[in-house]
């Protein structure tokens, strides 16, 4: 079965506001998300089967949709459905990036390739370890009050994890942690995610401030710029708390380079940033290196959802709750949209990655008309 078209469809969705149970605006220290872009690619094949992929839009959507449809996909199209690591393996570009361009399509090819079988993904990644996710809830950068009442959130809809944005003020970012620790009283673990915006310095102050406060969080994602691998040791050195490494990990070797050093804690990874093949290469590097694992969430709609269902349940070093923010969607692109109380999400059993899209939905989200 050989691919015949790859095609790349730019979308904007809202993201249901505070006000309504939801989340927007989600402030984070390098923007804030009201309405969130996303790529979805759809690969036919000469058999009539459909695969579908997800990733985040990380430029102009059109741009992308370019790049996909004119770079990626022809590399693609007249390869069988299984030349996944092929595929993946093809791409050399001098000085230019573009994994997160293939991720889609490496991912619609696992979920035609799991039709044509009549197998689920994870079937195919070894098979599941557990029927069901644990889950982290996510919020962004509010007042230390406003903090305070997602912590309720979070334990009404069955979390054991809140993770919070960061980076605009760290002395706020501090006192926001605080303020959600002593609301929680035990109930909750927290993450906080600066999004790479804090100094070195200021870095250090965070943690060893809330480590003076008695809050110890399950780690700092990402504190400080990617790429700096020294920094990172020095930063672990110097605290107590976790110290997690998420964008460094879509980049090639960096990763490798953060454990050979012994600089971080745990990786924070991405089935679309790294590929679905590509997280399990990561999964044995962190497993030999006792690094703990969790998985990323850059506002995943059911498609890439589903793909993370599938990797983190059949990858045993995946031992920390998946990030998400699945509950704050307004609206949905696939038939059966997932279910999050309980603070878990139940993985797919159909073929492939499990779920119907909704081609309508899509047709009425899409931005390239």
């Amino acid at each position: 079965m050989e691919i015949t078209e790859v095609e790349a469809i730019p979308l904007e969705i809202g993201v249901e506001p505070l006000e309504a149970g939801g989340i927007a605006p989600y402030v984070t220290g390098q923007g804030s998300v009201e309405r969130s872009q996303r790529m979805l690619v759809r690969v036919e094949t000469d058999e009539g089967v459909t695969g579908w992929g997800e990733s985040m839009v990380e430029m102009d959507p059109i741009a992308m949709k370019t790049l996909i449809e004119r770079e990626v996909g022809p590399k693609a199209v007249g390869r069988s459905i299984w030349q996944i690591e092929e595929f993946v393996d093809d791409y050399f570009y001098y000085y230019v990036d573009i994994e997160s361009m293939w991720g889609p399509v490496e991912m619609a090819m696992w979920d035609a390739l799991g039709k044509s079988l009549d197998a689920p993904l994870h079937q195919l990644l070894g098979g599941k370890c557990t029927d069901e996710v644990d889950c982290a809830y996510c919020v962004g950068i509010l007042s230390p009050e406003e903090s305070r009442e997602h912590v309720h959130r979070a334990l009404d809809g069955g979390f054991s994890v809140l993770k919070t944005k960061a980076g605009r003020d760290w002395e706020q970012d501090i006192e926001r942690l605080i303020a959600m620790d002593d609301e929680a009283d035990g109930r909750l673990e927290f993450r906080i995610d600066p999004n790479q915006t804090w100094s070195f310095e200021e870095a250090v102050r965070v943690g060893a401030k809330l480590e003076d406060a008695g809050v110890y969080v399950q780690y700092l994602e990402q504190p400080i710029h990617i790429e700096t691998y020294g920094a990172y040791k020095r930063l672990r050195e110097r605290l107590r708390q976790p110290i997690a490494a998420n964008d460094d990990t879509y980049f090639s070797r960096n990763f490798f380079n953060l454990v050979k050093e012994d600089a971080i804690d745990v990786g924070v990874v991405d089935c679309c940033g790294s590929g679905i093949a590509g997280v399990q290469k990561l999964a044995g590097v962190a497993e030999d290196a006792a690094v703990t694992l969790a998985h990323h969430c850059g506002f995943d709609l059911g498609v890439k959802t589903a793909a993370m269902l599938h990797s983190v349940s059949s990858t045993p070093a995946f031992t920390l709750p998946s990030d998400t923010i699945y509950y704050a969607w307004s609206d949905h692109i696939v038939e059966e949209p997932f279910d999050t109380s309980g603070g878990r999400m139940t993985v797919p059993d159909g073929p492939g990655l499990g779920v119907e899209v909704d081609e309508s939905q899509v047709e009425a989200l899409r931005i390239d008309d």
